[in-house]
């Protein structure tokens, strides 16, 4: 049975992880992490990363960006492979998890749904074939309560478009004022309200007609799953940093 630690256990998305857990025999949520120490499940619950003292085979970090410095730090101390789930990490953090990648494996991705890894991976495919003839624009839905705007999951999608085509591009967060479209723009557009899980759509629109992709989370179950998968395929490794299409085997 893989034993995870989870950190941001009492958080939304570690009460999903929590109540799958409770009902697959293949894992065992043994500790997690929360700022309160509040205990919600039958596992105890530490204020900070550090105070656990006992083993575990993956860390599953369902928290927020500020925590990643303690996270990283545990990961390589105690030589655990890391699954990083947490989205709005600065430049300066995502070289510092290149960086631990080098001493222990690291599973980083903005968004643990298959689904969106196979969006991704549709989006490598096409967009070269439609850039010269099509303009491209993501919009990104979200419930009231995300911090980070646009979506990491929205930016991983834009970064599929990019690295996939031989132009220099350049992101356009929301239009204001006058001016015309600029050809080499992306577009990337975010939507708060109520309690959507979340939608990603991406439009390629030419003359005369359009090509639409969407993506719909009906429920957080579905980044739960992506995320015990991923725990999974990181136990076994040393060093290095894998995403959704390592997990996928689509790159």
């Amino acid at each position: 049975m893989l034993k995870i630690l989870l950190n941001g256990c009492n958080g939304r998305m570690g009460k999903v992880i929590s109540n799958l857990a409770a009902n697959n025999n293949s894992i065992d949520i043994i500790a997690g992490i929360d700022p309160t120490g509040i205990k919600s499940d039958n596992y105890p619950v530490y204020k900070e990363i550090s105070e656990f003292k006992d083993g575990c085979d993956v860390i599953l970090d369902f928290s927020n960006a500020n925590s990643l410095a303690a996270v990283l730090n545990f990961a390589e101390t105690n030589s655990i492979p890391t699954v990083l789930c947490t989205t709005g990490y600065n430049q300066q953090q995502l070289d510092d998890i290149k960086s631990s990648s080098e001493k222990v494996a690291i599973f980083n991705s903005s968004n643990m749904s298959i689904g969106i890894g196979i969006l991704s991976y549709m989006l490598k495919k096409i967009s070269p074939m439609l850039y010269n003839d099509f303009d491209i624009e993501i919009i990104e839905k979200h419930h009231n309560q995300k911090l980070d705007s646009p979506s990491g999951t929205a930016i991983m999608l834009a970064n599929a478009i990019e690295n996939s085509i031989d132009s220099d591009v350049e992101y356009k967060y929301g239009r204001k004022g006058m001016a015309k479209r600029a050809k080499n723009e992306i577009g990337v557009h975010a939507i708060r309200g109520g309690s959507i899980v979340g939608e990603h759509e991406i439009i390629f629109a030419g003359l005369g007609e359009t090509i639409e992709l969407k993506h719909t989370a009906l429920s957080r179950d579905v980044f739960a799953v992506g995320a015990i998968k991923a725990c999974k395929f990181i136990a076994t490794k040393h060093s290095g940093l894998f995403n959704m299409d390592d997990l996928l085997s689509i790159k």
